[in-house]
């Protein structure tokens, strides 16, 4: 018995009930990504060519956007319900960034406010930027802003290559991103600056420090690598990956999932960045993982290089490629796994500004014992961690339901 989480970072599927307190009522990631291919994309003859997601309609995407958002998409997405069970859950940790989300959907909800930063000049404390040019032994540091990763390396990349001045800067969700030249900077000295900046930035209560290389000659080719690494904090409390392991199973962690849970509660990491290659290491995470274990991907391009840099094209195309890829990962399921297709927030390309938006996530059940059904809405992303500490037959989370269980109606024996 195994379960596959397969976590589609930013994919809401409509604005939360508390939306309005965050500034994103109206927000709806797959809606307006749906909207957008309906009536801008054409085929060879000039027809409209909607998005196609017959893989992700058949488990339900389709029914659980239309409950979250109370009406159908503007189109089909090329295929009707026929398979799993499915649902919108929504969140009740403050904020809308990756830690809340991934915690929450463990079974630890983030119930205290993280630090951020100002979005004004110089943005962060004058004291942690002496400490960390000292401490580091830098010869100053560039940017000190919020900013688009890619946008910063492009207007200050080239002074960094010159001066050796790292660029430090953050954005809305609680975190301090340091980018740095893989050659002129050096790989391991950027993951030491940041370890140190982790320790720093303890006392401002921030969720996660995020080292960003970059390659390039100058700013026309500068482009960041999939070296990234984040430096998060713990959970506060033991999470659905770590009851897993107490109980003697395995956590197969894809991508950045590692980094989340800072690396608590993994049997083994698979490192990989881009989609491709993060459906590719999934795939041999499934091959690789034994009973009694669970694999967890998270797929970060949805978000990192659409969501925020609001690309709806590029966005719903990487849909449709991770929709065209799904069927060599469920041709791997045994008989009694689990397959859980989720998200962690939303982040709306056609939404203004470049940061998170709060939405409903999509819960998406199958497997060979996985009944077709329509689940109770999830007050909580805590009860998808419930359910499936339910399912894997291990402690149950600190918070969430196993209510979803019941409805998966899964045969007797389990």
């Amino acid at each position: 018995m195994r379960t596959i989480i397969l976590l589609m970072d930013s994919f809401g599927i409509g604005y939360a009930h508390d939306a309005a307190k965050y500034g994103d009522e109206g927000a709806d990631t797959l809606g307006h990504i749906c909207a957008w291919f309906a009536a801008k994309r054409k085929d060879a003859e000039g027809k409209a060519k909607p998005l196609y997601l017959p893989n992700l309609a058949a488990r339900g995407l389709g029914k659980a956007a239309e409950l979250s958002r109370g009406c159908a998409l503007p189109a089909s997405l090329g295929a009707e319900h026929s398979v799993g069970a499915y649902t919108y859950a929504q969140e009740v940790s403050r904020g809308k960034d990756t830690l809340s989300g991934h915690w929450e959907i463990a079974g630890v909800p983030v119930d205290f406010d993280w630090g951020y930063f100002p979005n004004v000049p110089k943005c962060f404390p004058q004291e942690l930027v002496e400490a960390l040019i000292k401490e580091g032994n830098l010869p100053g540091v560039l940017g000190e802003c919020h900013a688009s990763g890619t946008e910063i390396i492009k207007e200050l990349g080239e002074e960094h290559v010159a001066t050796g001045k790292p660029i430090i800067y953050t954005s809305a969700d609680s975190v301090l991103q340091i980018a740095a030249h893989e050659e002129a900077f050096g790989l391991e000295r950027l993951y030491e600056l940041c370890k140190l900046a982790y320790k720093l930035v303890q006392p401002y209560n921030i969720a996660r420090v995020i080292a960003r290389p970059f390659v390039g000659t100058c700013a026309e080719d500068f482009s960041r690598t999939t070296n990234r690494h984040d430096y998060a904090v713990p959970a506060p409390q033991d999470t659905l990956l770590d009851k897993m392991v107490a109980a003697g199973g395995s956590v197969y962690a894809v991508g950045k999932i590692a980094d989340i849970f800072a690396h608590r509660g993994i049997t083994k990491h698979y490192a990989a960045g881009g989609l491709e290659k993060l459906v590719e290491a999934t795939l041999q995470a499934v091959k690789d993982a034994p009973d009694n274990s669970i694999v967890f991907t998270n797929f970060v391009d949805f978000d990192s290089s659409y969501g925020h840099r609001r690309d709806i094209k590029g966005y719903g195309e990487a849909l449709e490629y991770f929709d065209s890829r799904l069927p060599e990962i469920t041709s791997l399921l045994q008989a009694d796994d689990l397959l859980l297709i989720t998200a962690d927030h939303g982040n709306d390309p056609s939404w203004s500004g470049t940061d998170h938006t709060r939405e409903k996530i999509p819960v998406l059940f199958s497997g060979a014992d996985i009944k077709m059904a329509q689940l109770e809405p999830m007050d909580t992303f805590a009860d998808i961690g419930r359910t499936i500490a339910d399912y894997m037959g291990i402690a149950p989370t600190f918070t969430g339901t196993g209510a979803a269980y019941v409805g998966l109606n899964v045969s007797e024996d389990k």
